[in-house]
This record gives structure tokens, sequence and C-alpha cells, in this order.
């Protein structure tokens, strides 16, 4: 290691880069651009993964989403487009008869005037049961949620999002206890939760309030907006959505075949896909990030090799004057190191820039695509290591050919 801190060493290498300036940056630029687009690309593809689990992180993934709709073909009487609205019955149907299900919770939407001390917002509320947190996992930040006696007693209290709370109260105001009026109700706030999961009606955040609370008060009588069902591990998903579907169109006398008539989102399958797709970008990602280094690695063998065949006579005259081949051996290889960790770390720098910059401008907000793209700190360790090795196994080839050459032939060299 004592040639690593040699001066004359690294005078060489200055020396041998200095010459050849532009070759030597063009060759930088190449590996510079490798691990670039492998930092990039895996900030990008780990930035789109943390949008996603912002989304659907807090839900149960095995999950499927079911409301009504209208019919799209006549049966046993009734006209195409006889509208649908499920009941609690149904809810009692679906537990009965589908295997597999671990929660079906109903859930109610609308929209509430918000009013707290002069201060007013438009938001979602949402009726529900105390299961909805077993399968959309709310994170508290003051309070509770729903519980059973609330549903019980048709209590008027609600949940809160954070981002309303910010809208409606002053800074540092503790909410709980406290009351909002919604389209001209008094409700008590029992709880606070961070925003940030989808069906929380939007980026103003949602209000949460016992679902029979929201029947009674938005005459609702037995209906049912929608269901989230949630399926048991073992069990397929799609095979549940299709068996809930089945059952409502037997249960509403809905033709077995329309399609139209009930929707449905399946949150398993396209986290499944999802995460297809996110392996399939980081294969994608890494393959074009390593064959690019690849080739710029190989771009600096070449620049060595021209190098040690302009530098012909100067070797033989090192060789003659007694140096070891290992001596110039090392000398090459130390210089394709050099200049693959140089243009490494440029790369490392640049792609991180470029990631800060993204998250600062298209990484924030309701609409970011990509929410935090960055890159692991291992996965940058793996890179420059792979760098490293790719240089030294380089270097050897133009150190070789340096070698091998006689010191007599080298004299003669013109």
């Amino acid at each position: 290691m004592k040639f690593l801190f040699d001066k004359d060493t690294w005078q060489e290498i200055y020396s041998s880069i200095r010459k050849n300036k532009l070759r030597t940056g063009i060759t930088i630029i190449g590996v510079m651009w490798g691990i670039f687009l492998l930092v990039v690309l895996l900030g990008a593809a780990r930035g789109v993964e943390n949008n996603f689990n912002k989304m659907f992180g807090d839900f149960a993934t095995n999950s499927v989403f079911v409301w009504a709709q209208s019919t799209s073909k006549p049966f046993k009487g009734f006209q195409e487009g006889k509208g649908i609205t499920l009941k609690m019955s149904d809810l009692d149907a679906i537990n009965r008869e589908i295997k597999g299900l671990e929660f079906v919770v109903p859930r109610h939407q609308g929209s509430a005037l918000a009013i707290h001390n002069f201060k007013t917002g438009n938001f979602g509320i949402f009726g529900d049961y105390p299961t909805l947190d077993k399968v959309q996992k709310k994170n508290l930040v003051y309070g509770r949620f729903i519980n059973d006696n609330d549903i019980k007693e048709r209590r008027k209290i609600c949940v809160i999002d954070e981002e309303i709370y910010k809208q409606l109260f002053d800074k540092d105001e503790y909410p709980i206890g406290t009351y909002i009026k919604l389209n001209s109700i008094n409700y008590q706030i029992v709880g606070m939760f961070k925003n940030g999961q989808v069906g929380t009606g939007g980026p103003q955040g949602g209000i949460h309030i016992p679902f029979t609370t929201f029947q009674q008060v938005y005459n609702r009588g037995n209906s049912v907006g929608w269901f989230m069902i949630t399926g048991k591990p073992e069990y397929d998903i799609k095979q549940i959505e299709a068996d809930v579907k089945l059952l409502l169109r037997n249960l509403h006398k809905v033709h077995p075949q329309d399609e139209r008539a009930f929707g449905s989102f399946n949150l398993g399958e396209a986290f499944g896909k999802f995460m297809g797709f996110l392996l399939g970008m980081q294969f994608l990602t890494w393959f074009v990030g390593i064959a690019t280094l690849i080739a710029g690695v190989f771009a600096i063998g070449n620049i060595l090799l021209i190098t040690v065949k302009e530098r012909t006579k100067e070797i033989g005259i090192r060789r003659a004057l007694g140096a070891k081949p290992w001596e110039i051996k090392r000398q090459i290889i130390l210089e394709s190191v050099f200049l693959t960790t140089i243009a490494g770390a440029l790369g490392i720098i640049f792609g991180g820039l470029v990631l800060m910059l993204i998250d600062a401008t298209i990484g924030s907000g309701p609409e970011a695509v990509l929410n935090n793209p960055t890159v692991d700190i291992p996965v940058v360790l793996i890179a420059t290591a792979a760098l490293i090795v790719f240089g030294t196994l380089i270097g050897m080839i133009p150190a070789q050919t340096a070698v091998s050459i006689r010191p007599i032939e080298a004299l003669r060299e013109e």
C-alpha cells in the first residue's frame, strides 16, 4: 500500500492524463454516465414505489372494493339501465356465502361543509365501522378511531385528517374534545390521523363518522355505498372478487353475464402487477446501468492500451534500469482504478443532485408521481465496489501488455 502515497507514482498518472486530456475526459464521461443512469433510474423506481405505498400502503394488500352501478342487460322483467343499491343484507349474505373472507367493511361517502371558529372548508365525509382501521390502518396522531359504542349509540363524533386540522385549527391548538360543525350539525372530535391514504377525500383530507350516524343524518336507510373486502392470505383475492360479484348479481336479480352492474377495484391484483412492474424496472435499470458501466470501463482499457503503446520506449528504459514487472503493472492498474473511481464519484454526485431536484420539483404535492426518490447507501457502495473491481480487471489487460514487451525491443521502438 506504500505505493499509493508515492509522489512519483501520482505524478506519472497525472502526466499521462494530461497528455490525453480530451480522450480521458470523454472516457470518464462514459463511465460517469453509466453510474449516473443507475443512480437516477433506481431513485426513480424507489420514488414510484414510495408513491404507491403512500397511496395504498395503509390498505391490506389482499383487498378488493365493490360498488353498485346500473345494469347493461335486461333480466327477469327488468329493463337495461336499472339502478342498483347495495344493502346491509348483502353484507350478511357475503359473510355467509363467500369463503376465505377476513373482513367485509361497509362504507358510505359524501361531502360536508366544515366550520370551526369562523374557519371553513369542504371535505369528504365517510361513514365507517371500527373494522376499517384493520383494513386501512390509520396513523393516529391524537385520540382514537371509531368504536363499537359509537356505532350502537349513533354518536355524533368524528375522526379528522391532519390536513383538515391545519385548515380549521390554530397552530398548537389541541383538537380532541372540541367540536366542528358539519353541514350545520355539531360533531365532537375524538381522533386525528396523518393524511396520505386514498379515499380520504383527496388532497384536502377526509372526516370519518360512525356508519350508523351517517345513515341517520343523511337518510341512507339500510343502504351501503360500497364494500371493502379483505381475503385471508391463503385465498385468491381475484376469485373472492368474482364470487362476491356473482353473489350480488343473484341477490339483485341481475343477468349473470352483466359486467357493468357492479364495479370493483382489486387492490391485491393491482399490487401484484405493480410489484412485477417494479421488479422489471429495477432489473432493466441494473442491466442498462451495468452495461453502460462496462462499456465505459472497456473504453478506459482501450485508452490505457494506447497509452502503453505510446509509452513503449519509456517502459523499456524503466525495465532496463531494473524496474520489476509488478511495478509496471501496478502503475497502469492504479491509473485505471483512479479513472473509474473519479468517474463513479462524479456519476453518484450528479445522480444524487438530479434526484434532489426531482424531489424538490415534481416529487412533492398531491399530484406527485415520484415521492422521495432515493437510492440506498448499500446500493451506492455496491456500485462503487463494482466500479473498482471492473477498473482493476480492465487495467490488467494493458498492464500485461506493458510487461510483455522486452526491454531491448522497447528501446528500438521509434
